[in-house]
């Protein structure tokens, strides 16, 4: 049996998922004019979470404080970020594919791989099934995929990459030399910019020249794993097989792929705040509190690093997980590995009043949780985006400053 792996990649997915729910409203397509998803353009703060074309070409990068994109585009369109509406739409997405797949295995928020082996009978047209399923999402949802097939998930992931918006590319082995080798040996998925500037400085400088080199010669260049692993890649190997998507973790969880790597702990901070907010937001909903918060986080060299710290007692509350969380990303992040991905998961997760009882509540604590309350009431009748929690960010910095300053001293 031939194997046959589709990977399927929103196009600009943030920007993307806004504009559809606003041209499903009426209002005008964001997609076409200079617009951006993240931070506030009032108070000019927050940093760049995705960007439109007609933005980047004004210059505007996703990563950048938003006081610096309105300089490079004053009529730039700002809309705050919505995990709830990303979250919706990830599932909406994945369920498509699901009907053309016996397995899904859930990427990111925006991307999925499909094994698509043994359905040769069912879709003798691997090409037109992909373009069918790339329409569907598109009339059914109101944005647009990339779609890479290939026989593993690396070069799925390769061909998808390819031009974009809305297509639909293929990546066989026999099509490689002509299709990925020429590309810059950034372009490799995992090889990361200080990777790749270190094998352009060796004369690496397309993937078919790294292909070409000698194994050990890259190892001694980037290291014994991360060499042994690029190496594979520029061939074409990879034996990672397409995994289904998890029974439910009993946890709340959400992470975002960054467009662009984030090089600076306060931008970390603000996509935590979002992230702590949306997982906090969906346990209370549910009449639950977590025991357990986890940060993850993966650099530019593709690997994930994570940890987690269990709590005193079990939380509900948006600015405890959110300060949790930051304690955690300074604990994991180096200062200088450019980060591609952030998430944050809850569990170990309890049902009924976030705390025990006590002769002596915390009057603090309580004041907090209706506040919480308050704002999931507001956005339940206005709209995810009519509140945010701007404040929790610049407490959770002085936090970040104190922990580092220990860190040191230890």
């Amino acid at each position: 049996m031939r194997k046959l792996v589709f990977h399927i990649d929103v196009n600009s997915a943030f920007l993307s998922w806004e504009a559809a729910k606003r041209v499903a409203q009426g209002e005008a397509d964001l997609r076409l004019v200079p617009s951006a998803v993240g931070g506030d353009r009032e108070k000019r703060t927050g940093v760049i979470l995705a960007k439109s074309i007609p933005a980047k070409k004004c210059g505007v990068k996703t990563g950048e404080p938003v006081a610096q994109a309105l300089r490079k585009c004053p009529d730039l369109i700002l809309a705050r970020p919505d995990f709830r509406l990303y979250e919706q739409n990830s599932r909406a997405f994945t369920a498509i594919c699901a009907r053309y797949a016996p397995v899904v295995e859930k990427y990111s928020i925006d991307e999925c791989f499909l094994d698509m082996s043994g359905t040769e009978r069912l879709y003798p047209d691997y090409r037109e099934i992909a373009h069918r399923l790339r329409t569907e999402i598109r009339e059914e949802l109101g944005f647009t995929v990339n779609i890479g097939i290939s026989t593993n998930k690396l070069l799925a992931k390769m061909a998808s990459d390819f031009e974009k918006p809305d297509r639909v590319h293929t990546l066989f082995p026999d099509e490689i030399r002509k299709k990925m080798w020429p590309l810059p040996v950034g372009d490799l998925f995992s090889v990361g910019a200080a990777t790749a500037t270190k094998l352009t400085i060796a004369r690496i400088k397309t993937i078919g020249d790294l292909a070409r080199t000698d194994l050990a010669a890259v190892k001694f260049l980037v290291g014994d794993k991360l060499g042994e692993q690029i190496h594979r890649y520029a061939n074409g190997i990879d034996d990672s097989p397409v995994l289904a998507e998890a029974e439910d973790a009993k946890g709340y969880s959400n992470s975002t792929t960054l467009e662009e790597d984030i090089t600076a702990e306060p931008d970390a901070f603000r996509v935590l705040l979002a992230l702590a907010d949306s997982v906090s937001t969906r346990m209370r909903a549910d009449g639950k509190t977590a025991g357990c918060v986890a940060v993850t986080i993966r650099g530019d060299n593709f690997r994930d690093r994570s940890h987690q710290k269990k709590l005193d007692e079990p939380t509900d509350i948006t600015a405890e997980i959110y300060r949790v969380a930051c304690r955690l990303f300074s604990e994991l992040w180096d200062r200088h590995t450019p980060i591609r991905l952030l998430g944050i998961a809850l569990t170990q997760i309890n049902a009924g009043p976030a705390a025990q009882l006590s002769l002596f509540p915390d009057a603090h604590k309580e004041k907090t949780r209706k506040l919480d309350q308050a704002v999931d009431t507001i956005r339940s009748r206005f709209g995810h985006d009519t509140i945010a929690h701007g404040s929790l960010h610049a407490s959770a910095l002085e936090v970040g400053k104190k922990h580092r300053a220990q860190m040191e001293a230890e």
